[in-house]
């Protein structure tokens, strides 16, 4: 808010960025979300919250037992097993997951703990199977550097992803197991956020050091955002469902008003979990859940963290340091190195640089982030090239094999490239030539812009555009 003194009203702001890794799943060996349409799993439950040790029900579980509503699980064989139904023990941690959760530990400046013990967390809304989600304290007491100072890190947490929900009714909720399970990366703040900008820099830079791993999935819902607000007088308030980093200034101040004004007028500010409505105001959800709501996990075995372990992490170049070395190198526009690098394309980006030499490298960075948008939009296909194909592609291109006015048509047949490139192939010298020679002929005394067209019309594809232009005015003299 314009003009506000966050600090004289008792600002306090927490962030809570949760980052699926694209590794095996945390606890069974299943593969990372693979969303097959026709699930064959199908399972029915009902969950119901049960005292703690300290005789206590959570109020966030009670909460979700008072809807009385039963749980449908479906799956498919291909990415959920027995783990998932919770029929079977979880498996040891996954190694590649364990590994990168360290690597943003020494990232962030966090002290590792000395044996990693994983803990249960009751969750009964359904979206846990098991009605808790597994969760590991990697390291603490670490920071980051912003433009307003650091940063606390107060945790960095391993856990398993929670399942999609697909469809709710009064009286039964739908999840998707394939999402369950996967591997999140949890990263808490301390409350040494100044104001509602700095919230969005903190989240900015945590989540750019998540993807500089190389390990972060990439796409819609494979990050999220959580935010702790208070101001004197008012109470803890976590806010979720942040749609955009941009968002989140805006959606801060907004709790912040609602909790002025409720202090103001006398009234009583809850404690609660609310949720970012689209138009960047907040909502109630549930109740905060309590802080004593976990419990030792039997079925995993603690994991010790050795000094042979930490040698082993090397800390990767910031994208941000990444970016800039790419358009350097490679004489590109700043935006489309950030755009191939947050993309995850930049090691095949630089592949392609060096086996292609006589192709500029700002055309191949178009073609791979533009070329696939083109193809959909001519032939309605989702177009995801392999990296084999692409290297096939651009070989092509390279060798002269084939012409760039044909790149768009070869993309949007949907089918393997190194399987389509030969229907595709540029024509030689004399066989262009002899073409367009039969071309102006048959139309003897048409004016060479209209003579070109047609030329173009029958040709385009076959040869580089130009090359068939220059022929043109040498033929047609």
């Amino acid at each position: 808010m314009e003009g506000i003194d966050y600090k004289k009203i008792g600002f306090k702001c927490g962030l809570e960025i949760h980052q699926q890794l694209e590794t095996g799943k945390l606890f069974c060996r299943c593969p990372s979300i693979v969303h097959d349409s026709d699930p064959d799993i199908h399972v029915r439950r009902r969950l119901r919250p049960v005292a703690g040790e300290g005789g206590h029900i959570d109020p966030a579980a009670l909460f979700e037992a008072t809807k009385g509503r039963a749980i449908q699980y479906e799956g498919c064989s291909t990415s959920s097993c027995l783990v998932e139904l919770d029929e079977e023990p979880p498996h040891e941690m996954d190694r590649d997951a364990f590994m990168t959760a360290l690597q943003v530990a020494k990232m962030m400046h966090c002290k590792t703990v000395d044996e990693v013990r994983v803990m249960r967390k009751i969750v009964i809304d359904g979206s846990n199977v098991s009605g808790f989600q597994r969760t590991s304290l990697i390291g603490s007491g670490g920071y980051i550097e912003t433009s307003k100072g650091k940063v606390g890190i107060a945790g960095l947490f391993l856990e398993e992803e929670a399942a999609q929900k697909v469809s709710e009714s009064s009286d039964v909720i739908t999840y998707r197991l394939d999402r369950f399970g996967v591997t999140l990366i949890e990263v808490q703040t301390d409350t040494s956020i100044v104001d509602p900008d700095h919230a969005k820099e903190a989240a900015e830079t945590i989540g750019m050091m998540l993807r500089s791993t190389g390990k972060a999935k990439r796409g819609i819902g494979t990050i999220r955002q959580d935010v702790n607000v208070s101001v004197s007088g008012g109470a803890r308030v976590e806010i979720k469902g942040f749609q955009e980093l941009k968002g989140i200034p805006v959606v801060i101040d907004f709790e912040i008003k609602r909790q002025l004004d409720l202090v103001g007028r006398c009234e009583r500010v809850n404690s609660e979990v609310r949720k970012a409505e689209p138009d960047l105001t907040t909502s109630f959800l549930r109740p905060m859940p309590g802080a004593k709501r976990m419990y030792p996990e039997t079925d995993v075995a603690p994991v010790r963290i050795t000094k042979e372990m930490l040698a082993e992490v090397k800390i990767p170049a910031l994208l941000k340091d990444q970016i800039g070395g790419l358009a350097s190198h490679f004489s590109l526009d700043k935006d489309i190195a950030a755009t191939i690098v947050n993309d995850g394309l930049a090691d095949d980006f630089k592949v392609l640089c060096e086996k292609c030499k006589s192709i500029k490298p700002s055309y191949i960075a178009d073609v791979l982030l533009s070329g696939p948008k083109q193809a959909k939009k001519k032939s309605g296909k989702d177009i995801s090239p392999t990296m084999h194909e692409w290297t096939a592609l651009f070989l092509g291109l390279d060798s002269g094999a084939v012409s760039k006015e044909s790149v768009i048509d070869i993309l949007a047949t949907g089918k393997p490239l190194h399987e389509v490139l030969g229907h595709f192939k540029s024509m030689g010298d004399v066989e262009l030539d002899l073409a367009i020679k039969r071309i102006v002929d048959a139309n003897k005394g048409l004016p060479f812009n209209a003579l070109i067209g047609k030329v173009m019309a029958e040709l385009r594809g076959k040869a580089d555009g130009k090359k068939i232009s220059d022929r043109l005015r040498e033929i047609a003299k």
